[in-house]
């Protein structure tokens, strides 16, 4: 039975008469249970299955070598990046490929600038990045990103090493670099928003030892620890990676705690011909759920209250685990074709508790609460992956070719989700705390929410280079999915939908020169719909199309950029419309984004390296019986940063590096409904780092202060009772020795 359901991910690769049975039996076995319908050793035996089938058809392996060319899809190189410059990026063709030769724009922070930056999340990380803001955060807890005009929490567009994730916190210690590939991105990554997807590169396993120890204290109160040991195991070619870290820092704001452990071993095996990687992350995290403040109705901006004083109790918080599991191979056939595969699970599970605001009487001050919380909250994912690739000519045509399957079985549920009563007494203006205790009341109609999706695909995408200038991409996605959500006990069912869909893409790529190359491309993306909380039924899946046009610069001195004009339309929204008294859900609503985005990063001297950013973003409803015309929530107009760094000489006692930066997000719609706005802001950054060699061991301090100027603003909302204030003013000093 287990080997049945989990043999229903690789149903692309199965007889016809076979893979309607099995779809049936698991379709019907998708709808009775709420049991994880995967076996990790059917899946784990089915990869393992195929490089081993290759292996019998390759030369022989012989001692592994430290000198055999690594497999770069999956490995980290130097070469990828040079300080602030990138070189090459996985995410947008799944393959190691230069970023002057991919026919979109693919935006990358590289790990210096993180390292620079400190940075701790994936906001921080994304500062740097043309044409992205934060989407509504649950209070702080989930990763939310807006990317183009389109995103939300939890919309699958957050992979690592590009499998796709569950996980409600994506950066750690453990992230090397982050990618950034802008539009639609279906063909390869299955079901999604267009706005893009966001790609965490883990630290690696490496041939040769490094070690490092460190340690921070922040101004807010706490600090952290971490250590990353990698190095060989023997003389046969096998390595490991053995990451960890911990940090315990009081919340900006009155009370309220950010804790989080990370443990993370990994094995990597180097064969003549083939490479195996495993890798474990489990995190165990507590952290605030502060749904920030109110608008004042009265002047459309939050109420005019000190911003670190919280209005919600010591219970709004909430802790979790999670665990990432990763077992990725390649095999090289010949020198011409590789094969990779790759199984995934990866799960979040939490407890959450809040002071729900609910409304607000601006005169009084008075905020009307509720105590809600959500109990036995389990979001698991199951994902696998093969695929082939390889180069072979035709005529005076060279083709890079990536064609593959892929398989995901994603479950969001929610066990008991517990609903108090409104209660009245808590003055914004004067906040007395623990006046209202936490509930344990069980809503059973509000409980049991669950969102499922399994979904099965093949593609193939095929880089032709026509001459020396002309490169030709097409790319194509067939792609089957099975969807149900719904919630209450006795269960609900709020949406159910099941189907094919075809998506494409085709790129032109014009390189006059080394350095420079045009490109224009065209690409769809589909999302089935999906409600948990409203009865929709069985509606087509949301569609998106986009046309871009862009220049690619690649310059000897060492910087890198990239110009990008776009234009997505979004169709199949979702709207409600009364009929005769009766409300409707109809697949008729629309939305809009266009723009224009400006990326570069790289050495502009010996000594001075940057990283920079600016968009300008049109994003509106464009079909909706109450909100047409209205402007996409949280996304701002315009946006833009740099941030440069730069070593000073060195002297006697050191090395010195220093630099600074500024983010500039403009005004932005704060709801649907466009009932008020989030003001914009320019927040700096500023860091000094020094080092020397000690006792054999290199020595390094560094002093990060984020918003150095001490700005207090909005960083998203979700209506104008969810309002999240972005953090003020905070000091991190961090002690490395790297040995």
């Amino acid at each position: 039975m287990l080997c049945r359901k989990a043999f229903l991910l690789f149903l692309p690769l199965l007889p016809f008469d076979l893979k309607t049975c099995l779809y049936r039996a698991g379709k019907h076995t998708m709808r009775r249970s709420s049991a994880p319908s995967f076996s990790l050793t059917c899946i784990a035996l089915a990869i393992f299955t195929l490089p081993a089938m290759a292996q019998t058809n390759a030369t022989d392996t012989g001692t592994a070598s430290a000198e055999v060319t690594l497999p770069q899809v999956i490995v980290q190189e130097k070469a990828q990046e040079i300080g602030y410059q990138p070189r090459t990026a996985t995410t947008a063709t799944r393959t190691e490929t230069p970023l002057r030769d991919v026919p979109q724009a693919i935006a990358v922070v590289p790990a210096q600038v993180l390292q620079d930056q400190q940075v701790r999340s994936i906001d921080e990380a994304l500062f740097n990045v043309s044409g992205i803001t934060q989407a509504n955060t649950l209070g702080g807890t989930q990763d939310a990103v807006i990317k183009r005009g389109f995103g939300f929490n939890r919309d699958g567009s957050i992979l690592r090493d590009g499998i796709r994730t569950v996980l409600a916190r994506n950066l750690t210690f453990t992230t090397e670099r982050v990618e950034v590939l802008k539009g639609p991105s279906s063909v390869l990554y299955g079901t999604m928003d267009p706005g893009g997807v966001i790609n965490m590169v883990t630290k690696k396993p490496q041939l040769s030892f490094a070690g490092q120890v460190g340690a921070s204290v922040s101004s807010y109160g706490g600090g952290g620890a971490s250590l990353d040991l990698t190095g060989p195991l023997g003389d046969n070619g096998l390595a490991y990676r053995l990451i960890a870290d911990t940090s315990n820092v009081d919340y900006w704001r009155n009370f309220g705690q950010n804790k989080q452990t990370v443990i993370a071993p990994s094995l990597a095996w180097y064969g003549r011909d083939t490479y195996v990687r495993v890798s474990y992350e489990h995190t165990e995290y507590e952290q605030p759920f502060d749904r920030g403040t109110v608008i004042d109705p009265r002047t459309g901006k939050p109420v005019n209250t000190d911003p670190r004083k919280r209005f919600d109790e010591a219970y709004n918080r909430t802790i979790g685990d999670s665990d990432f599991f990763t077992v990725q191979a390649q095999h090289t056939l010949n020198p011409q074709w590789k094969l990779n595969t790759a199984y995934s699970y990866n799960r979040n599970r939490y407890d959450d508790y809040q002071a729900r605001p609910v409304s607000l009487n601006p005169t009084t001050g008075i905020l009307t609460r509720r105590p809600d919380g959500t109990r036995g909250a389990l979001s698991q994912q199951h994902v696998g992956q093969i695929n082939l690739q390889g180069t072979m000519q035709t005529g005076s045509v060279s083709h890079d070719i990536l064609t593959g399957i892929d398989a995901e079985d994603r479950n969001i549920y929610r066990r008991d989700l517990i609903r108090g009563s409104n209660t009245g007494g808590f003055n914004v203006y004067n906040p007395v705390y623990g006046q209202m205790p936490n509930s344990t009341n069980i809503d059973p109609a509000q409980s049991d929410q669950r969102d499922k999706i399994r979904q099965q695909a093949f593609f193939a995408q095929d880089s032709m280079r026509l001459s020396e200038q002309w490169v030709l991409q097409l790319a194509g996605r067939f792609q089957r999915y099975d969807q149900i959500a719904g919630k209450g006990r006795p269960f609900v069912v709020g949406s159910e939908s099941d189907g094919t869909k075809f998506v494409p893409r085709v790129g032109l790529v014009w390189q006059p020169d080394k350095n420079w190359s045009i490109y224009g491309s065209y690409s769809e993306s589909f999302k089935p719909q999906s409600s948990i909380g409203n009865v929709i039924g069985t509606l087509p899946p949301e569609s998106a199309k986009s046309w871009e046009l862009g220049a690619k610069w690649d310059s000897p001195s060492g910087i890198t950029a990239t110009a990008a004009i776009y234009d997505i339309k979004k169709r199949n929204v979702v709207v409600t419309e009364t009929i005769g008294g009766e409300n409707f859900a109809r697949a008729v609503g629309g939305a809009r984004s266009r723009g224009l985005e400006l990326d570069l990063a790289g050495k502009v001297t010996k000594q001075l390296q940057l990283i920079g950013s600016y968009a300008y973003t049109d994003a509106s409803v464009t079909n909706d019986p109450k909100f047409n015309g209205n402007r996409l929530a949280n996304v701002a107009r315009q946006s833009a940063s740099v941030f440069a760094a730069y070593d000073l000489p060195d002297t006697s006692v050191g090395r010195w590096r220093t630099g600074a930066g500024l983010r500039y997000i403009g005004k932005r719609a704060g709801d649907a409904a466009n009932t008020f706005d989030n003001g914009g802001y320019s927040v700096a950054d500023a860091f000094l780092s020094w080092e020397r060699p000690w006792s054999g061991r290199m020595v390094k301090l560094q002093l990060n202060v984020k918003n150095l100027f001490d700005k207090n603003y909005v960083s998203s909302s979700g209506s104008p009772i969810y309002v999240s204030l972005g953090e003020r003013r905070q000091a991190v000093l961090r002690a490395v020795v790297d040995f």
